[in-house]
């Protein structure tokens, strides 16, 4: 028995442009809709987010019903934080703020196993089909249908942006603007550099054969793609939710029943 393969992987290992949207709310539901449009991926977050495990295994299970991928932004602390995700059968992981090459050889020691890494072994899991798959079989195969995504949202790792992207066991770098405007101290803004370094991190993750990634929208994707970027995020379920509902209120408020008449 095999591993479920993964969808981003597959898209961009056939050259094309993989789509994802972001989620903030728990629920698998939302989840479900999501993976319905058509994405290929669905982004949830451990980072800014209270999610807990629970809430990645079943948003998880939510999505394979559409085999679409759960991409899941992990919370930086023990090795444990790192590969419950991937074991709940998340496709991949995204550590934020890598802020070094020795971190980034960190991250792969934990995330990949032999002969790339050393992550602790258990395949007792979803992502193991629950020890269906042979050990060997397993390890193999984690490797090749798990990726590991670091974001670069901070200026001091551009120092060793070569090596970082040069490092076997990371598949994809992933431009975070936000906080690298913060970082250069221009938070929020249209500063030049935030461009820049968009670029640069793009044609750098493709020379050395690892995929790049960032947020977009459907105004900018093209552009996106232009520079180099073939994992592209776009919206967030909070962001739809918010003008929905407004527009909805705004449509029925002040009414009464005379108005009706």
């Amino acid at each position: 028995m095999d591993m479920r393969k993964s969808r981003v992987l597959r898209q961009l290992r056939a050259g094309k442009v993989a789509t994802c949207t972001k989620l903030n709310l728990c629920d698998p539901r939302v989840a479900e809709i999501a993976a319905m449009a058509g994405f290929d991926c669905v982004w949830i977050d451990m980072e800014h987010v209270p999610n807990d495990m629970r809430s990645v295994e079943e948003i998880v299970r939510a999505c394979k019903i559409y085999d679409v991928d759960v991409l899941t932004r992990v919370s930086r602390g023990s090795y444990s934080d790192l590969i419950r995700p991937l074991e709940a059968d998340s496709a991949g992981i995204m550590v934020p703020h890598l802020m070094s090459l020795e971190d980034a050889k960190k991250i792969v020691y934990y995330t990949k196993f032999h002969p790339i890494g050393r992550r602790p072994i258990d395949g007792g899991n979803a992502d193991g089909k629950f020890c269906a798959v042979s050990g060997a079989d397993y390890i193999k195969q984690a490797n090749e249908e798990r990726f590991t995504v670091v974001q670069i949202e901070d200026p001091e790792p551009l120092e060793e942006l070569e090596e970082i992207c040069a490092l076997p066991g990371i598949d994809m770098i992933f431009f975070g603007p936000a906080d690298f405007s913060q970082g250069i101290g221009a938070p929020c803004s249209n500063d030049p550099r935030i461009d820049e370094t968009r670029r640069r991190i793009a044609k750098c993750a493709r020379k050395h054969g690892k995929f790049a990634g960032t947020v977009g929208s459907a105004d900018n994707f093209d552009a996106l793609v232009e520079m180099g970027y073939n994992f592209i995020a776009t919206g967030a379920d909070v962001v739809a939710l918010l003008p929905y509902f407004k527009n909805l209120y705004e449509s029925v408020k002040g009414r009464d029943a005379s108005e009706s008449k």
